[in-house]
C-alpha cells in the first residue's frame, strides 16, 4: 500500500494517524480489560494442573472470543454499537439493548489514544521513526491502565516491547545498538539494586519486578543517557499524586501505589522531549 500522500500533507498525516488510532484504542480497552483475566485463568489452569484437579475447558475466553456483549444483559453489541467514541456518544453512554450505563473510561482510552498519537505525529513527521513510537505509546498506555487496574505490568508485553526496541537499534531508527543494549541492562539493574537497598533498609517493597523490566524498555529503545531523566520524572510524579491521594483521598501511605503509569508518563515524555531537556541542562550547567 501506497503512503506517499501522507508525506506530502501534514493533515493528511495527523487525520490518517488520528483515525486509526481511534480503532486502535477501541482494541486497547480489550486488551486492558481481557488479558488480566486470560493470565489468571492461565495461572489457575497450571494450578489445576500441578495439583491434579480436574480442569474446565468448555469456554473460550481470549482477546477475540466471545464477542464484545453487555456485561448486565449479555446481548451483542453490533457493528455499528461499537465505533470508536461515536457510538457512546449517540448511545448516551447506555447499553442499547438494556439500558445500562458503559463506563466513560471506553471513549477515554480510545480519545486518549488518539491525541497521544496524533501528538507523536506532530514531534516526528512522517519518518522511519513513527510507526515504532505510534507502537510504543500504544503499549505504554495498555500497560498503565492494567497495572492501575492489577498492579500488573504483564511479561507478555513488557518482554516483546523490550526486544524490538533491541531488534529496532540493528538499524539505528532511535539509537544504536551499543546504546540501546547498554541502555537496556542499565534501566533494569539501576531499579533492581533500588528495590533491594529499599527492602534491606525498611523492610519493604517499593516497587514491583514489571517495574524494573519497563525501565529495562525505555533503556532499549532510547540509550541509556535518557534513563535519569525518566526515573527523576516517574518519581516526582509519583510522590506528587500521593500525596495529592493524601490529601484529597485520605489514601493511607502504606496503600501500594502503581508506579508503572507514571513510569510510562515520563517515558513518553522523554520519547518525544527528553533529548531537548538533556541539551538544555548541560548548557545551563556545563
Amino acid at each position: 500500500m501506497d503512503f506517499s500522500y501522507l508525506q506530502q500533507s501534514t493533515l493528511m498525516l495527523l487525520s490518517f494517524v488520528f483515525f486509526v488510532s481511534l480503532m486502535v484504542g477501541s482494541f486497547l480497552n480489550v486488551v486492558i480489560y481481557r488479558l488480566p483475566l486470560m493470565l489468571e485463568k492461565s495461572w489457575l489452569t497450571q494450578s489445576q494442573e500441578f495439583l491434579g484437579l480436574p480442569i474446565d475447558n468448555s469456554e473460550r475466553f481470549d482477546l477475540s472470543l466471545p464477542g464484545s456483549h453487555c456485561p448486565k444483559c449479555h446481548a451483542e453489541i453490533k457493528w455499528f454499537q461499537n465505533i470508536p467514541v461515536i457510538s457512546y456518544l449517540v448511545l448516551r453512554g447506555r447499553c442499547g439493548n438494556c439500558g445500562t450505563k458503559i463506563s466513560w473510561r471506553y471513549p477515554m482510552v480510545e480519545l486518549l489514544t488518539a491525541i497521544c498519537s496524533v501528538f507523536v505525529a506532530c514531534r516526528v513527521g512522517y519518518s522511519d521513526q513513527l510507526a515504532f513510537m505510534l507502537l510504543l505509546t500504544w503499549v505504554l498506555i495498555t500497560l498503565s491502565f492494567i497495572d492501575l487496574d492489577h498492579l500488573l505490568l504483564p511479561d507478555i508485553i513488557v518482554i516483546p516491547t523490550l526486544w524490538l526496541g533491541l531488534a529496532i537499534s540493528t538499524n539505528a531508527i532511535i539509537v544504536s545498538s551499543s546504546e540501546s543494549i547498554i541502555g537496556a541492562i542499565v534501566g533494569y539493574l539501576s531499579l533492581r539494586i533500588v528495590y533491594h537497598f529499599y527492602k534491606l533498609l525498611t523492610k519493604k517493597e517499593a516497587m514491583g519486578y514489571g517495574d524494573f523490566k519497563l525501565f529495562a524498555v525505555f533503556g532499549a529503545w532510547f540509550g541509556w543517557q535518557i534513563l535519569p531523566v525518566i526515573v527523576f520524572v516517574s518519581a516526582f510524579l509519583t510522590l506528587f499524586v500521593s500525596l495529592c491521594l493524601m490529601l484529597f483521598k485520605n489514601q493511607e501511605w502504606s496503600k501500594p501505589v502503581p508506579f508503572g503509569p507514571y513510569l510510562a508518563i515520563a517515558g513518553w515524555g522523554a520519547m518525544l522531549y527528553g533529548y531537548d531537556f538533556i541539551k538544555w541542562y548541560i548548557e545551563m550547567f556545563f
